[in-house]
């Protein structure tokens, strides 16, 4: 199973099992992490699951649909390395994906 290492907002890290299939927003939520809001349930549509990818991991990515980038520039805590995990298919590929979840606007 692949693993997916969270960096909380505090700072602290934790790698966790994710099952392929699931978007980097959905291993986050069902690994407990409450801090990641995802208030619309993966639909593109909200941005609350906003995650910093750490740059090494950023070229395995699929493209950002013009709707995730979009919803990003709303955000005050956007940066170069800003995806949002509803949009992350995660896949076994990603087995070692580091990322950490973004301030709250």
């Amino acid at each position: 199973m692949p693993k997916l290492v969270v960096v909380t907002r505090d700072g602290s890290e934790r790698t966790v099992d994710g099952d392929v299939g699931l978007s980097v927003m959905e291993v986050i939520r069902e690994n407990g992490f409450d801090e990641l809001l995802a208030l619309c349930g993966g639909c593109c549509s909200c941005a609350t699951c906003h995650v910093h990818v750490d740059p090494e991991w950023q070229p395995r990515l699929p493209k950002m649909s013009e709707d995730e980038n979009d919803l990003l520039e709303s955000s005050d805590h956007r940066n170069e390395s800003s995806r949002l995990g509803c949009q992350i298919p995660f896949t076994q590929d990603l087995d070692g994906l580091r990322v950490t979840i973004a301030p709250e606007d």
